[in-house]
């Protein structure tokens, strides 16, 4: 039998795309900023 197409791993998705990563830099903090503005329910995930 095949695999699945899609195997998610939590921990690496958070070190890519998390809160703290985006934290990190100042890039990232830009994108919260503009997430926070247009009113996003989650602004990282």
């Amino acid at each position: 039998m095949t695999k699945m197409t899609l195997q998610r791993k939590a921990k690496k998705h958070a070190r890519v795309h998390g809160f703290l990563k985006r934290m990190m830099d100042h890039d990232g903090r830009n994108v919260l900023k503009r997430r926070r503005a247009k009113g996003r329910k989650k602004i990282t995930g």
